[in-house]
């Protein structure tokens, strides 16, 4: 009671280190016969007699309890497979409650306590062990008493967030009892491995599961311009650059603003056990049902389903290995954590089993043509003849998530269903029948004919159709578009009489053609000729007709552009591959005096750093422009500012017109556009090659403009400035962004970068952030800025100084962290 006094007085004599008195208290009490706990005064938890209150901000206080055991677990769900309570004195076990932002209507407004840093996200400073989803939501997890500290500061702060819009509400250190976690996850693994037939599964070496965001050291982006980089400075790598989510999911706090669709990105993500053959399978199979400039698709290695931080950047995970073969334990917690965070899941033929199912195997158990009784949401019902996986589904009398029935075969066996966890938990839709590939003749039996196979391939797509849309996806085949002529426009006619003066060359030596890494290009000298092309051949008309583009507008553009030479002769199309492409190969000896710039409507192949994706509907502004450097002029010493000075080129074509200086667009280290710190709304490409003395450069950029899917766009950051400001064009703003880049081009070959560096700030994410180098437990470090050679700076508890490059291993495509580069 003499320590609590003391405490007391402490609190009372200097308020605005609360924060040393909850670490000093802690580190106190550790060890001994007290507990400690985090919660909100309006809390319906009871404050025992035992209670002491240490302090209190606002509606929230810290206090001393009696100590409390968390011994029953045997209804919760299992996080981790690292379960084994740690037991030293600077480990920390803790039970975290919290409800969802709508049944908490009576939560207080934020604390006036509520600090200016940065908001923190519980599972970043502990290991999740266990959850038992429902009202209240509850967590039990194990940290050091470092990070419990963190822990209830930032609760006390009001800047403590939860997965899927939870409110923790308290946190209370917990004694674990090890024999009741071990019971725990055996009981999972009985009731998920379902058939008895099954062989163990080797160990995997990465025990980690959800609470840690490991890394693979085997991911391998390389950005060709910092291959080309001068200068070498010590490689390190940097992880968790915080609150930059690549969601754009918002507190239910926040002033309103343009929102993603589903509140991830659209990342879908398949997992085939590794076989590239079944991915390609299935991913042509989601490209005959949704709309694929939604929608980028990726393969989940199993490696990578276990290590890299995935799981709050898929909007979609699809389950669907070659073989139904029993998953292995970790990935099976591993899948299961992520539904449990509200994720949604579609399993075909797979062994994953949430609580509340378990896999059966049928009668005879090999796959075999059946009648498939499916209910669509209208409550009508499909027909169809499929495969069966061998298996089908009970439910378990043990508890667990809600299952619906949406389809059997053999009038009872369940095929088909949809489980789901309450209104704060995931969505899983699992087939045990062949919906990804169409049943073949030698499936036929006597009764059955050819025709029927037809007609149930076709509602097999109805079925699916139905599935992705109740799992939030936007069905509706995309039409291929084929590549679309390019066009030869220019603001200046003696740039267009010089650019087809070295064409007529290029074509001499070529046999009649110009030929690129990608395509063939037939060259169209005047509008009456005509030039008939074969596939992989394109024409490119040196004399378009005046209306060449409805989706294109020469004079917007030209209007805007206010440069001596960038961007004034432009290859256009309507469709192309990527603009990157049609400025590759020959194109880069192209007169460096015409300003040579590639603009495409569409891509179908939009490049993303690391070999990423980006999606490109109309809308987009996408452009590549042609730049040679000398190596040793200032830009060619420092060659990785050109990235920087392009993404702010980028911000600056719409915050410094006049009334849009408001509009919250932000730069992410290294080239990434943002609306505010929620979602990512453009990006920028730079491949480069050096020719005796000069860099030659492609400047890839790609931006949304007008196009409100797959994420936001620029426009809607505009309206939701509120002030009626017109809504601006792709034309408008690529014009007036080459204009800014070309006179930070000439600002920093005259002056250096210090100028630039101060309005490149002004729209920065990172400053002051705190990162961690090396990997997830490496030394903490604050970023600092930009270096000398445009590199990110940090500065590490120790003093010393260190330069970042991303030089090999960049962010990772998923959640934009920087990983451990390997040689």
């Amino acid at each position: 009671m003499l320590i609590t006094l003391c405490y007391i007085y402490l609190w009372m004599r200097f308020q605005r280190r609360y924060a040393s008195v909850i670490r000093d208290a802690l580190r106190g009490l550790s060890g001994g016969h007290r507990g400690f706990t985090f919660r909100q005064q309006s809390t319906s938890s009871p404050q025992s007699s035992g209670d002491t209150l240490l302090l209190q901000l606002g509606d929230r206080g810290v206090f001393i309890t009696e100590p409390q055991v968390c011994e029953d677990l045997s209804r919760w769900t299992v996080l981790s497979s690292s379960l084994a309570p740690g037991g030293g004195v600077e480990s920390v076990s803790f039970l975290i409650e919290a409800s969802s932002s709508s049944s908490s209507s009576s939560r207080a407004p934020l604390s006036p306590h509520r600090s200016s840093t940065e908001v923190l996200n519980w599972s970043d400073l502990c290991l999740p062990l266990a959850c038992s989803p429902g009202q209240p939501y509850r967590a039990v997890a194990e940290t050091s008493l470092e990070n419990f500290s963190r822990l209830g500061v930032a609760f006390m702060e009001d800047r403590l967030r939860m997965e899927n819009g939870l409110i923790p509400a308290k946190i209370t250190s917990v004694s674990l009892r090890e024999a009741a976690l071990q019971e725990l996850i055996q009981s999972q693994q009985r009731r998920r491995l379902s058939a008895p037939q099954q062989h163990p599964e080797p160990q995997s070496e990465h025990q980690h599961m959800d609470g840690h965001h490991l890394h693979l050291s085997s991911c391998t982006e390389c950005l060709e311009l910092e291959n080309s980089t001068i200068l070498s400075v010590r490689c390190a790598s940097v992880e968790n650059i915080p609150d930059l989510p690549e969601d754009c999911s918002t507190e239910p706090e926040q002033e309103p603003g343009p929102q993603c669709a589903h509140g991830k990105p659209p990342n879908v993500l398949v997992y085939t056990d590794g076989c590239e053959q079944q991915f390609q399978k299935i991913r042509s199979l989601l490209a005959e049902c949704v709309d694929t400039e939604r929608y980028t698709v990726y393969h989940l290695q199993p490696q990578q389903a276990l290590s890299e931080p995935w799981l709050e950047n898929t909007l979609l995970l699809v389950l669907a290995p070659e073989h139904p073969v029993p998953l292995p334990p970790p990935l099976q917690l591993r899948f299961l954590s992520y539904l449990s965070q509200g994720g949604r899941l579609l399993g075909l033929c797979c062994s994953l089993c949430p609580a509340g199912l378990t896999l059966r195997p049928r009668a005879p158990p090999h796959p075999q043509l059946c009648t498939l009784s499916f209910t669509r949401a209208d409550s009508s019902q499909l027909r169809l003849s499929v495969v069966s996986s061998g298996s089908v589904f009970e439910r378990d009398g043990g508890g667990g998530g809600q299952v619906e029935l949406w389809g059997q075969i053999s009038g009872q066996e369940m095929a088909i269903v949809r489980v789901t966890h309450g209104p704060d938990s995931g969505e899983a839709i699992l087939c045990q029948v062949r919906l990804d590939s169409a049943p073949a003749p030698h499936h036929l039996s006597g009764t059955q004919s050819c025709s029927e196979l037809e007609t149930s391939d076709a509602l097999r797509y109805q079925v699916l159709t139905e599935i992705l849309t109740s799992l939030g996806l936007s069905c509706g085949r995309s039409q291929v578009l084929p590549h679309t002529p390019i066009h030869l426009l220019t603001t200046h006619p003696e740039l267009k009489a010089s650019f087809v003066r070295w064409l007529r060359a290029q074509v001499c030596v070529s046999g009649g053609v110009v030929r690129l890494p990608e395509c063939v290009l037939k060259v169209c000298w005047s509008a009456q000729e005509c030039v008939e092309v074969c596939d992989g051949e394109l024409v490119l008309h040196t004399d378009p007709p005046a209306c060449f583009s409805e989706l294109f507008s020469l004079q917007t553009y030209t209007h805007h552009l206010q440069t001596q030479r960038l961007g004034r002769t432009v290859l256009y199309t309507d469709v192309t591959s990527s603009t990157m492409d049609l400025l590759d190969g020959v194109m880069m000896d192209a007169p460096q005096e015409v300003g040579l710039i590639a603009i495409a409507a569409r891509q179908t192949q939009g490049k993303g750093r690391g070999g990423n994706a980006w999606l490109s509907p109309p809308g987009c502004a996408m452009f590549t422009l042609h730049l040679q450097l000398p190596v040793s002029s200032r830009l060619g010493q420092r060659i990785s500012f050109l990235q920087h000075l392009t993404a702010l080129a980028v911000v600056e074509a719409v915050r410094t017109l006049p009334g849009y200086e408001g509009v919250e667009l932000r730069l992410k280290w290294p080239n990434d556009i943002y609306y505010r710190d929620q979602v990512k709304l453009g990006g920028v490409l730079i491949r480069s090659s050096v020719m005796g003395h000069t860099f030659n450069l492609r400047i890839g950029c790609g931006f949304n403009v007008s196009n409100s899917q797959p994420t936001v766009c620029v426009n809607d950051a505009v309206r939701a400035q509120g002030c009626g400001l017109p809504e601006l064009t792709p034309e408008q703003l690529m014009g007036r962004c080459v204009t800014l880049l070309e006179r930070y081009i000439e600002e920093f070959q005259r002056s250096g970068h210090t100028h630039l560096l101060t309005r490149y700030y002004t729209h920065w994410l990172h400053g002051g952030s705190s990162v961690r180098l090396w990997s997830e437990d490496g030394p903490s470090a604050r970023v600092l800025g930009l270096d000398d050679c445009g590199f990110l700076q940090v500065e590490c508890e120790d003093g010393e100084v260190v330069s970042l490059q991303p030089d090999g291993n960049s962010f990772d495509m998923m959640k934009n962290l920087l990983l451990t580069k390997t040689s």
